[in-house]
């Protein structure tokens, strides 16, 4: 990596957004948030609150609420939600920075290429958490749970790739440089969309609901599907791990998931507020995952 620190931008304040600026500022990375509304207020008062075994800390951030065309940086991250990622990618369409890092689910990148050209480098987030009352409670991923994944779309470990990792690297995020990064977005997708089943008419199933043999039976038989569907178009499931899930027995997927739904951060990530807020991000990302792939089948 050149000797001068990489300028890095987060389009978005959101819990993803907040994660990776709280990593990079307390590395003493020059990172900058874009943000608007309430949050944005709220960072430029206090700046970014965070949770830290049990104690709220306070890290101050940069802020802007307008990005210009003129003001560059070495990778802009772009951590929105799918039904989200479009607009972002339009506000960002005539800014001169040469990397986008898009941090979210999909199943394709057409329409963002022809918002971005070859500027889109496509990932997926190694970081979650919640917001609470403007407090960060931050997760990161580790070497057993995935790190931050991307990878250029055609699979060459280009030097914008190498020097991404380095960035991670020296804020010791763990990463993963994937040579079939849609493959694994296809495959993630699979797997993601089954979330739908805990959606009520209203909000949320209540964790009993959840639980229960009707609702995790519904999900295990979804989930098999999907990843065969992935199979027959004749794209590879990655990784290992989800490839597995598709060849589990419908009981030792049930008790999986039922199981992980005693853990009250997976409880509050399926079916808290951030659950309800994404809504819009699966249903979206469900019907263009069964279009993309009854054209391929």
């Amino acid at each position: 990596m050149n000797s001068k620190q990489p300028r890095l931008l987060i389009f978005g304040a959101g819990v993803i957004g907040s994660v990776y600026a709280l990593r990079f500022a307390q590395y003493g990375l020059d990172v900058t948030v874009l943000a608007r509304g309430k949050r944005l207020d709220v960072l430029k008062q206090n700046g970014l609150l965070y949770n830290e075994e049990g104690i709220v800390k306070q890290i101050p951030i940069k802020t802007i609420e307008k990005l210009e065309d003129d003001d560059i940086y070495d990778f802009i991250l772009v951590p929105v939600r799918y039904d989200q990622a479009e607009s972002a990618l339009t506000a960002l369409k005539h800014n001169q920075s040469k990397t986008i890092v898009t941090l979210t689910n999909t199943v394709g990148y057409d329409r963002w290429l022809d918002i971005v050209g070859d500027r889109l480098l496509p990932g997926f987030p190694g970081a979650g958490g919640d917001i609470k009352e403007d407090v960060l409670y931050a997760q990161f991923g580790s070497e057993k749970h995935q790190g931050t994944i991307f990878g250029e779309i055609n699979g060459q470990i280009t030097e914008r790739v190498k020097e991404l990792a380095q960035i991670l690297e020296s804020v010791n995020l763990h990463y993963e440089i994937q040579p079939d990064i849609q493959a694994f977005h296809i495959s993630h997708a699979a797997l993601a969309i089954v979330n739908k089943h805990f959606y009520t008419n209203d909000g949320m199933m209540d964790v009993e609901s959840a639980r229960s043999v009707s609702t995790l039976s519904k999900i295990a038989a979804e989930m098999k599907q999907n990843l065969r569907l992935v199979e027959q178009a004749g794209i590879p499931v990655i990784p290992a791990e989800t490839k597995a899930m598709g060849e589990m027995p419908d009981d030792v997927m049930i008790s999986r998931y039922r199981q992980m739904l005693t853990n009250d951060f997976i409880i509050d990530v399926k079916l808290g507020n951030h659950a309800v807020s994404q809504k819009a991000e699966i249903m979206l990302l469900d019907e263009m995952f069964h279009k993309k792939l009854s054209n391929r089948t």
